[in-house]
């Protein structure tokens, strides 16, 4: 099949790659358009850009792809579909258009759960045992089309927001590929969404993943694993300054003081509102990770120090 691929950040690669490996002619990858570095040096482009140039394939960065004038660009491809993984931009009903069968989008939930954003983070937030990836026809609605087909993920106990994302990735790429032939060959028979379960999924900000000390052991677990790698959880310390961390793990205990430190023969030991946890890692504003022991003794806090906001 003649393909559109539109999709931006490293989870959309493999993807592109089993696209690509079936046997599918690429005519066009959209991606959003080059953007400056954490610290601002330059303008570098999205690793899907990066991917596709370094395969040979011809990139678009529109800042707009349903502008009239990109629509016409698209058009002329006479592509017959496209697909789509985290690509970053509304599509319009005009864009839907320019190809023959449609644009499916993979998605890393069980629809109709967790449209949006941010799935993967807010399934493990909320505690989920399962998840998923589906794939749907894009129309007006956000992460509302009808759906063609779907797989399952269990949630590891110690699964991050990273560690999902990748394994989603994989099995998704193969649901991406079948779907979409499924489509080009007339034996694709897409199924709308159910009113039932319909949950939604904001992106996180860094108020998110602001870490509360007074929550119970395992809310905090959940919401450090949904904000591993990005946008990352992080703590204040005790002189004001802030420090990303790592997964916490539960550990029996008496309650203590919510964000009291110690340090026991398990690890560095936090209070909670809870049962207590210990800290895996720790990475200090302007500096490097390192394990939460290494810092302890390098900070040389004194044994009831706290974390977090007074």
């Amino acid at each position: 099949m003649r393909l559109i691929f539109a999709g931006t950040p490293e989870v959309a690669i493999p993807a592109l790659a089993a696209l690509i490996d079936a046997g599918h002619e690429i005519a066009l990858v959209l991606t959003q358009p080059d953007a400056k570095g954490r610290r601002g040096s330059g303008l570098h482009p999205s690793v899907v850009k990066q991917y596709a140039l370094d395969h040979g394939l011809t990139v678009e960065t529109p800042a707009k792809a349903s502008a009239p004038d990109f629509v016409e660009r698209v058009r002329g491809i006479h592509a017959d579909a496209a697909g789509v993984v985290a690509y970053g931009q509304i599509l319009r009903p005009s864009l839907i258009a320019a190809t023959a069968h449609g644009w499916v989008n993979l998605h890393f939930s069980l629809l109709p759960a967790w449209r949006g954003a941010a799935p993967v983070q807010r399934a493990l937030q909320a505690g989920d045992d399962l998840t998923g990836a589906s794939t749907f026809l894009i129309e007006e609605g956000l992460d509302t089309g009808p759906v063609i087909g779907q797989v399952t993920e269990r949630i590891k106990p110690a699964d991050t927001a990273g560690d999902l994302l990748g394994r989603l990735a994989k099995v998704g790429a193969s649901l991406l590929v079948d779907s979409i032939e499924a489509l080009g060959g007339g034996f694709a028979m897409p199924q709308p969404q159910s009113e039932d379960g319909v949950s939604h999924a904001a992106k996180l900000s860094r108020d998110d993943a602001l870490v509360r000390w007074d929550l119970p052991a395992h809310v905090i677990d959940r919401a450090i694993r949904a904000c591993t790698p990005a946008p990352g959880a992080w703590t204040t310390l005790p002189d004001g300054s802030t420090a990303k961390i790592g997964p916490v793990v539960p550990v029996d205990g008496p309650a203590t003081t919510p964000g009291l430190m110690r340090a026991t023969e398990e690890g560095i030991v936090i209070g909670t509102g809870g049962k207590p946890v210990t800290l895996s890692w720790i990475q200090p504003a302007g500096k490097k990770v390192m394990d939460a022991r290494d810092w302890w003794r390098g900070a040389r806090w004194a044994d009831g120090a706290l974390l977090g906001e007074a």
